[in-house]
């Protein structure tokens, strides 16, 4: 039987400090393009905004994969088989896992590795009463990182790495083949990964989705403004700069920034960062997929797809992936 007082016991607790969040932090606004890492969005008060995102009306992909998950959950089962370890990059609030775990047949552990410690802990204590049969084996990490996961008390055939929200989208290029090739590892020769990929449609809806009329999503980019200044002691103005999530059709992404209001300076580490008025700090991407787009992802992280499936009204996708031979 396992009880959220065996996960918590069991909890490895990477989660990145202070000094790597100021590392990044300067790092990114010392380029020429100003960059902050959206891995950092997910404070306690980050990951309570994000949840409530997720049910405004405009965002439209977590209610599409599961009601996706729900329909294909039995094909899922069946690939899988029994007794998998699954292994969750960033686990949220865990409403997906809780069905994939209910569905697998007879999985022996959960690993869920998440750098948001109150999201971990929320998901954990939804999860263990519902699944006592399933060793909890939580991580608080940056799942961007190589991370060491845990060995359940009782052998897995396979582990499945499960990672869902289309969060891959996050990750440009070389970052994203990278996690793809640390996702290969961590599934092992025999293992499997299932992924939600969003999928390309009309510009309006996905912008809509970064753009809630409530401005829900606005607060929860400024959010990350607000935990430098708690966390690391620099000096934003939280009304100088303003949410924008704008479609790139060209590059099939949403690109959303942090646009400062006026010229202004920002103090961080005894350095001075000088903005000018309309000066962007690039705080997220969220890339759209077409089959070939993401294929091509895959061939150069060695992986291939073994089943698919599309909910077509908003296009969204869910994808198995496997090893390729080499």
């Amino acid at each position: 039987m396992s009880t959220v007082q065996d996960a918590l016991q069991a909890l490895t607790d990477l989660t990145p400090g202070r000094q790597q969040l100021l590392a990044d932090a300067v790092a990114g606004l010392s380029r020429a393009q100003r960059q902050l890492p959206s891995k950092y969005f997910y404070d306690a008060h980050g990951s309570r905004l994000f949840e409530r995102i997720t049910h405004t009306p405009e965002y439209y992909p977590t209610r599409t994969e599961l009601a996706l998950l729900d329909l294909v959950l039995p094909d899922i089962a069946r690939r899988v088989g029994p007794h998998a370890h699954v292994v969750e990059l960033g686990s949220g609030s865990g409403r997906k896992t809780a069905r994939l775990l209910d569905a697998l047949h007879q999985p022996v552990a959960y690993t869920p590795i998440e750098i948001s410690r109150a999201a971990l802990l929320s998901s954990i204590e939804l999860l263990a009463p519902a699944l006592p049969h399933v060793e909890m084996l939580p991580v608080c990490a940056d799942f961007t990182r190589p991370v060491q996961v845990p060995l359940p008390t009782r052998p897995a055939a396979r582990r499945l790495v499960f990672f869902p929200g289309s969060t891959l989208g996050n990750f440009a290029g070389d970052d994203a083949i990278a996690l793809l090739r640390a996702m290969r590892q961590t599934m092992g020769a025999d293992g499997l990964a299932l992924i939600g990929i969003d999928l390309h449609k009309d510009p309006a809806l996905i912008e809509a989705a970064y753009n809630d009329a409530d401005g829900i999503t606005a607060a929860f980019t400024l959010n990350l403004l607000t935990r430098l200044n708690r966390e690391v002691g620099s000096d934003f103005d939280l009304q100088g700069f303003r949410h924008r999530a704008r479609y790139s059709t060209a590059r099939l992404r949403i690109e959303t920034d942090l646009v400062s209001q006026y010229e202004q300076d920002v103090h961080l580490d005894g350095r001075t960062f000088h903005f000018q008025t309309g000066e962007p700090i690039r705080v997220e991407y969220s890339h759209k997929y077409t089959d070939a787009s993401f294929d091509h992802l895959l061939q150069q992280a060695g992986l291939e797809v073994v089943a698919h499936w599309n909910a077509s009204d908003p296009a969204y996708g869910l994808r198995l992936l496997r090893a390729s031979a080499q």
